[in-house]
């Protein structure tokens, strides 16, 4: 019997999972299927890149410190500074007033309340010790406070690091279906999960990958998929999206190794009831980003990019233009080079799923091979850091759908039907 694994899902998770477990197994028996017809077209394409250390609840400490110095390790190894833009970053609330931040929250609880991201802060500091940032616009009466200890935050291009990661996969021998989409899954005479079939849309052909071991990571759609797979099973994989605009803007003001202060992630309030983030990233460009929604409607994962909404985008500009602006007027010298909507994988409760699920929970009668023999997999609902958690939940996944030993405390992350009664109550 085949012990072969597909991914279902190409973003920053999948294509993490896949290269680590690569490393565990052949990787000519790893199928990663992926439906849009353009990768990385949604979060993990357009996401800001932030990289912490410990801003994370108490479910998600050891993850998130796995994640931070996986990235460190990753960028030294293969040149992450000139192939991602991997650099530290130092992590500044602002204020337009004499105002100082005066609650802080943890790691879930900003974005539930629609605060900054600043609040899972662990610690604040009282002096930037010169780190201000040139590119920043300063007005009278505005409040500045260093919000991270050295070494302990970092950004890179989250669509960089994705394309390498993926290239490393298939340079190993993993397998692309894209853009393919996943219809249904195979049983063999035991009723175990033997494979599954996909549609492959430029041949319009069905094919059967063989598969006894299935991982989902489709971000927002992950419950769309399991349902599709899995259409007799009660359990609802509860992932919703919250939708994000976000441009990547060039500043005369910001030129990437000659700043002395090196890059910054900047997180403020704006007077239109959003937070602005922002990051200066390698390369000269910085990212904009935080007026975000969970009110839109989640499109079709086949259908590609989406398309941003213009009202939103020209309150995103104004914000842009009215923080880093030049002059006293705040006069309009940002160069747009890139705008974006994605959809970021959120849980109502803050924080992600990755788990095994019981063969109970599959419905009627499917089960799967036990042990590390076979198994489906969910790991989605990552929020604002799927790129700050993608390496160290691709590291675990890889370990628990092998059997081995996790190197990060995740078991609060687990998720069954005896779970998902407790969080619909």
């Amino acid at each position: 019997m085949s012990s072969d694994t597909v991914i279902l899902g190409a973003g920053i998770i999948g294509v993490s999972t896949a290269y680590y477990l690569s490393k565990h197994q052949d990787p000519t028996s790893i199928h990663v299927v992926e439906p849009s017809p353009e990768l990385f077209s949604s979060a993990s394409g357009y996401a800001g890149g932030f990289l912490a250390k410990d801003w994370f609840s108490p479910s998600l400490s050891a993850l998130g410190a796995l994640s931070f110095e996986e990235h460190r390790r990753l960028a030294e190894e293969h040149g992450g500074r000139e192939q991602w833009g991997y650099a530290p970053s130092t992590c500044v609330s602002y204020v337009a007033s004499a105002a100082t931040r005066h609650s802080q929250k943890r790691g879930d609880d900003w974005l539930r309340d629609g605060t900054s991201r600043a609040d899972a802060a662990p610690a604040v500091l009282d002096s930037l010790s010169g780190k201000t940032p040139a590119w920043l616009r300063r007005v009278d009466g505005d409040h500045m406070e260093l919000i991270s200890d050295e070494g302990t935050t970092a950004q890179v291009d989250p669509l960089l690091l994705c394309r390498f990661l993926l290239q490393e996969c298939v340079k190993r021998g993993v397998r692309l279906h894209h853009p393919a989409k996943p219809i249904s899954v195979v049983t063999n005479e035991q009723g175990e999960v033997s494979g599954l079939r996909i549609a492959v849309f430029e041949s319009s052909a069905e094919t059967e990958l063989p598969c006894a071991r299935l991982i989902i990571t489709a971000g927002s759609w992950t419950g769309k998929v399991f349902q599709t797979l899995f259409p007799k099973s009660t359990l609802q994989i509860p992932i919703k999206s919250l939708a994000g605009h976000s441009m990547v803007l060039k500043s005369p003001r910001w030129h990437a190794g000659l700043e002395p202060n090196g890059c910054h992630a900047i997180f403020t309030t704006h007077n239109e009831g959003f937070c602005p983030e922002m990051f200066s990233r390698l390369g000269g460009h910085i990212y904009f980003a935080g007026l975000n929604s969970s009110s839109l409607p989640l499109p079709n994962a086949a259908a590609g990019k989406a398309t941003p909404y213009s009202k939103d985008l020209a309150q995103l500009r104004q914000a842009a233009k009215e923080i880093l602006g030049s002059g006293a007027e705040g006069e309009d010298d940002l160069e747009i080079v890139r705008e974006g909507l994605c959809f970021r994988p959120i849980t109502s409760w803050g924080t992600p799923i990755i788990s095994r699920i019981r063969d109970q929970d599959l419905g009627a009668g499917m089960a799967t091979r036990g042990g590390a023999e076979g198994g489906v997999f969910v790991a989605a609902g990552h929020g604002p850091w799927g790129i700050a958690m993608s390496l160290g939940t691709g590291i675990v996944l890889a370990e628990m759908v092998q059997g081995l030993k996790l190197s990060a405390d995740i078991s609060g992350l687990s998720f069954d039907g005896e779970k998902a009664k407790v969080y619909a109550s």
